[in-house]
């Protein structure tokens, strides 16, 4: 069973079998899909689940903090599963393919205290751009 699928039955979300599909299609590593992409992925193992049933399902593992939803420069938002271990993200601006990364260091650490303005700063969010190895070649 795949991580976030254990992490909603622990919650007690009920499973209907359209939000196990959209779970399923969301799980592993460095996954950042579209709604448009779920919904086609998750179409291919049960063809009847509507485009709706699956915004509605990422939006509500958006709110229950199980799914974040990144956004990049102006593209379609992705859905990102991995949202108990804290990353951030590296972003091609050519293909805008994602990637988690874990760099050393603390981004909130970092800051200077001077720069904070008064602020009780609680989180940082890093995006790291550039170009991959596809489209830089």
């Amino acid at each position: 069973m795949s991580d976030l699928l254990e992490r909603l039955r622990g919650r007690g979300w009920r499973l209907t079998s359209q939000r196990r599909v959209v779970a399923e299609v969301l799980d592993g590593e460095h996954v950042h899909l579209t709604a448009d992409e779920v919904h086609a992925r998750a179409a291919e193992r049960l063809p009847e689940i509507s485009r709706a049933t699956v915004y509605n399902t990422l939006g509500e593992l958006v709110t229950l903090g199980e799914v974040i939803e990144v956004s990049t420069d102006g593209r379609a938002k992705r859905y990102d599963p991995n949202a108990h271990r804290p990353h951030q993200h590296l972003i091609c601006t050519g293909c805008g393919a994602i990637r988690d990364v874990h760099p050393l260091g603390n981004p909130l650490a970092d800051l200077p205290a001077e720069q904070r303005f008064g602020f009780t700063v609680s989180q940082a969010e890093v995006t790291y751009r550039g170009l991959c190895p596809h489209c830089a070649g």
